[in-house]
């Protein structure tokens, strides 16, 4: 990660409690839930035509589509140096996809706090908002951010190995 060709990547430095971002929209289809069901296994009929047996009266997506949608939105809105991944809390599933719906995502930064020497721990509530306003899922993601001392560190690792002939250390 080189900040110089990354200028709208954030790090730990330049997030604040309290800040906040939404994603662009994007639809739910049908081809995102049967593409989800090849890959995870889950052929669950509230997820196909024959769905329309179900307690929503309708097909709908699976709850970790969903979830997987949102965290694969959140990636842009905020641009973060992110090192990890460390935990969910407190997720909620409050109401269903259905094909076809818009959705877009609303971050908030909860809190936070320092982890090592190079980088800090934050909690992200987020939350994915249907085209009706509604909530349909909502909670916090816990993750590693790089600071910026970070990057220059690693930076000058790999200069001074590429000197030296040799691969950065991992």
């Amino acid at each position: 990660m080189d900040p110089k060709t990354e200028p709208d990547l954030l790090y730990f430095e330049d997030l604040k409690v309290g800040a906040s971002w939404v994603s662009d929209w994007r639809e739910v289809s049908g081809d995102d839930v049967a593409d989800f069901a090849q890959l995870t296994g889950d052929h669950d009929p509230l997820h196909t035509d024959q769905g329309s047996n179900s307690p929503f009266g309708k097909p709908v997506a699976h709850g970790l589509l969903g979830l997987s949608i949102l965290a694969g939105m959140s990636t842009t809105h905020p641009r973060v140096a992110t090192l990890a991944l460390v935990s969910l809390a407190d997720w909620e599933f409050k109401s269903p996809v259905f094909f076809g719906d818009q959705v877009h995502v609303a971050t908030e930064v909860e809190s936070i706090e320092p982890h090592g020497r190079r980088a800090c721990r934050v909690v992200w509530f987020r939350k994915l908002i249907n085209q009706d306003n509604r909530v349909v899922q909502q909670g916090r993601f816990i993750s590693l951010v790089s600071g910026k001392n970070r990057v220059k560190r690693l930076s000058a690792n790999e200069e001074d190995s590429t000197q030296r002939g040799s691969l950065p250390p991992r």
